[in-house]
């Protein structure tokens, strides 16, 4: 066989095999495939900041859990510095501001909007590649969150809520059982850095994790390889 025609037919049977395979992938990527497979809005998220006046120590000390909130809106570029703090990348191999056992990033991270100006209310998938957010459901659903979420008040009211959601399938086909535990420890740490950047924005948030999995996963019809972890209301404190 002619060595051009052969390799013709490789690439033809390669083409097929990941059309009908598409592949692992991390699992924001699958979840944006799976979730939004029209052409729903996407936001470039702006630029984050890589300083500020307050210092990692002061944000340590002010860290408090925050329940209420008033009525003022969180702006488009707190939401931003927010999911960056969370998920951002950090460097031109790929990774992120929370640390994951051997890179393998099971996170995805969701906010749920309902006041903030620049973003209209829905949910989104936050997409760390090119720090964007994919809406994948219209309209204000803080309420029916609200309920998943064990009827805290502090979800309905907030203007953004954040969903922490983990696909341990991934971390579990490198490290067996273990996995589980490394899938949560890095939702933790992915909370933890959203903690210390709302303080340093004198946002308030508080992590809920007492929440129904089930009634979240159907709030924001994740996949069936996502768990949702956390979910973490975000406002304007009162004064």
């Amino acid at each position: 066989m002619d060595c051009r025609l052969f390799w013709k037919y490789v690439l033809i049977l390669i083409t097929f095999v990941l059309l009908l395979f598409p592949g692992c992938g991390n699992s924001n990527e699958k979840a944006a495939a799976e979730l939004a497979p029209d052409s729903s809005e996407v936001i470039k998220m702006p630029e984050p900041r890589y300083s500020s006046e307050v210092s990692l120590e002061m944000s340590l000390l002010n860290r408090r859990s925050v329940r209420s909130y008033s009525d003022e809106p969180v702006t488009l570029q707190e939401v931003s510095q927010l999911l960056w703090a969370a998920q951002g990348i950090t460097d031109t191999a790929g990774h992120r501001t929370a640390p994951s056992a051997v890179a393998l990033y099971p996170l995805s991270l969701y906010i749920v909007v309902g006041n903030v100006p620049e973003i209209v209310d829905g949910a989104y998938i936050y997409q760390p590649e090119d720090h964007t957010i994919k809406r994948i459901i219209d309209g204000d659903i803080r309420n029916e969150l609200a309920t998943a979420a064990m009827g805290q008040a502090s979800v309905r009211q907030g203007a953004v809520s954040f969903v922490v959601t983990v696909d341990y399938g991934i971390v579990m086909s490198r490290f067996g059982d273990k996995g589980e535990r490394f899938g949560t420890l890095e939702a933790g740490h992915a909370a933890q850095n959203l903690c210390l950047q709302a303080t340093a924005l004198d946002l308030g948030l508080v992590t809920a994790g007492s929440i129904n999995d089930n009634e979240v996963a159907g709030v924001l019809d994740l996949p069936d390889n996502l768990t949702p972890l956390y979910v973490i209301p975000v406002g304007r404190k009162i004064d």
